[in-house]
């Protein structure tokens, strides 16, 4: 689901095996090699990516969705980044270490940075990005909710911050690599998140390129940032052009007018394969897909209701029909591409078994009505889906809507316009059920998504509430040690399968579709990709 931080925004987008192993003045990891020789690399020439609606030119604005975070990732540079291994590497900070309690972490910045408008980059810059905004509670800046554990961050010198912490967060270096760019304190001191010539216009930035022009509607042109630290790109432009339709996606990439995208629509996977300027690439993903139950709804916080409900979904119908295979059947929210805490035991957890899902249903007092609708204190169990407009949903909603019928269960379908679903699922909460994704930093701290106190008003949509997997989230988030935390999240996974607090459906792979002349692109999806951009370069027809 995009990712929200204390409003859906936040949630989005919504997020690899980040091994991360933290312990007493360790310092981070070195930058990724560069991906394997391609030819040799030639400047020139443009990309368009599609997004599908106008960005907001702000990482931290509660109105900054999915289609902002493209372009956000190559604008604004984070402390760190998500590696080609997917572990945090550096990025505007050159090192990092942590105290002997995990309660402070010390960032070394990069000398020499400077913003797009020439002026340099400093801590009071993080400083600023962190203490004013993120942790500014009235402002209710987009992903906030990742950082409770920040108490604030600290100015050491010029060229050093230090994140003071309220109790150990071994992931924080993964989450500054998550939608975590710093911005300019200098711009953006008296409104920092509704500037609108910033937002909607022209930012100043730190990335490898720096908008040329927005234009409403249509496009944001990227030309490269000369003030940018690292190598030159390659590319001349990044143009991020406005295309709502997924079928006009495709003819465009068909007819080369477009050079890399996420394909959503997976049966078009054989017409993109077949064209000889593309390429297709699956790529794992940390990110699943699930059916929450609201737990303000005394139907579902009874556990045999929603493992009922898992065993009488077909989840494998699902990958195959929807997905064409591209997935697998989800049991807990640590994905297949987090090697090193994935435990692949759970995939047989909930077999489809409808007859099962009766059964459980029956213990849990629900009896046949009349009509087949099961009933219980003369109540039917019948309440209403939620379902945006967006990638897979609708069809995925329809499959569960049979699945559940053939049980007894009634479920009607609210389908609503994206923007309008948002608000009133995930800002209102005013939902019964609703189906959709998550992604999250390449890390297994998943605290924000479940912890008791993110319910109702953070990203834990369902408002589940359980001190036991409230204590297994705290260990984990403080665990520094690897094997410690391989063992905790292995415990967390097997929990969360046992009580289900979302009805966990499936890992999806992303399928890329990249333009043969695109080179330098690494092996990683679209979006973490985007960090890598000014690697990216066109070879000559």
């Amino acid at each position: 689901m995009p990712h929200i931080a204390l409003s859906w925004r936040q949630l989005s987008a919504a997020l690899f095996a980040a091994i991360l192993v933290t312990s007493a003045c360790a310092t981070s990891p070195a930058p990724a090699a560069a991906p394997a020789a391609q030819g040799a690399p030639v400047a020139g020439g443009t990309v368009t990516i599609p997004i599908v609606a106008d960005p907001t030119l702000n990482p931290w604005s509660p109105n900054a969705f999915i289609e902002s975070l493209f372009v956000n990732r190559v604008l604004f540079d984070g402390l760190t980044r998500p590696g080609k291994d997917l572990a945090p590497a550096p990025d505007l900070a050159a090192s990092w270490t942590t105290s002997a309690d995990g309660l402070a972490w010390t960032f070394k910045l990069r000398d020499g940075v400077k913003w797009s408008d020439g002026k340099p980059f400093t801590a009071d810059d993080v400083a600023f990005t962190f203490n004013d905004i993120v942790l500014n509670k009235d402002l209710g800046a987009q992903n906030r909710g990742n950082y409770a554990a920040v108490k604030g961050v600290t100015v050491v010198d010029p060229t050093t911050v230090r994140f003071d912490l309220s109790r150990p967060f071994a992931a924080l270096p993964s989450y500054l690599a998550y939608n975590s760019g710093i911005v300019p304190k200098h711009v953006l001191a008296a409104d920092p998140l509704k500037t609108n010539s910033f937002n909607k216009g022209v930012p100043v930035s730190t990335g490898p390129y720096k908008v040329e022009k927005y234009t409403s509607g249509q496009s944001v042109v990227l030309v490269r940032n000369d003030s940018y630290f690292g190598p030159k790109p390659y590319l001349d432009k990044v143009v991020f052009t406005v295309v709502p339709d997924a079928n006009t996606q495709i003819a465009q990439a068909l007819s080369g007018e477009i050079g890399i995208m996420i394909l959503d629509d997976k049966a078009a996977v054989a017409r993109v394969k077949s064209a000889s300027n593309l390429v297709v690439a699956a790529r794992p993903l940390v990110q699943y897909y699930w059916l929450a139950l609201n737990q303000t709804d005394p139907r579902f916080t009874d556990v045999r209701v929603r493992q009922a409900f898992v065993q009488a979904i077909d989840r494998q119908a699902i990958i195959k029909s929807v997905e064409l295979g591209y997935g697998s059947i989800a049991n807990s929210a640590i994905t297949p591409a987090l090697k090193a805490y994935y435990d692949p035991s759970l995939a047989s957890r909930y077999p489809f078994d409808q007859a099962k899902a009766k059964a459980l249903l029956a213990e849990a007092g629900w009896t046949p009505g009349a009509d087949g609708v099961l009933v219980k204190d003369g109540k039917p169990f019948r309440f209403t889906m939620d379902v945006g407009q967006k990638g897979v949903l609708e069809p995925v909603n329809a499959l569960i809507q049979q699945d559940l019928k053939k049980i007894g269960v009634a479920a009607d379908l609210n389908t609503m316009e994206w923007n309008a679903y948002i608000q009133k699922v995930v800002v209102r909460r005013e939902y019964t059920a609703s189906v959709n994704w998550w992604t999250y930093p390449s890390d297994p701290d998943v605290f924000p998504y479940y912890h008791s106190s993110t319910a109702g008003k953070g990203f834990n949509i369902p408002g589940y509430q359980d001190p036991k997997l409230d204590d297994l989230l705290t260990q984990g988030q403080g665990a520094g040690d690897l094997e410690k935390r391989k063992a905790i999240y292995k415990e967390l996974q097997t929990y969360m399968a046992d009580k289900l607090p979302y009805l966990f459906l499936w890992y999806p792979e992303e399928v890329d579709v990249i333009s043969a002349s695109l080179k330098g692109v690494p092996e990683l999806g679209l979006r973490d990709a985007m960090h890598y951009v000014g690697e990216w370069w066109m070879a000559k027809k």
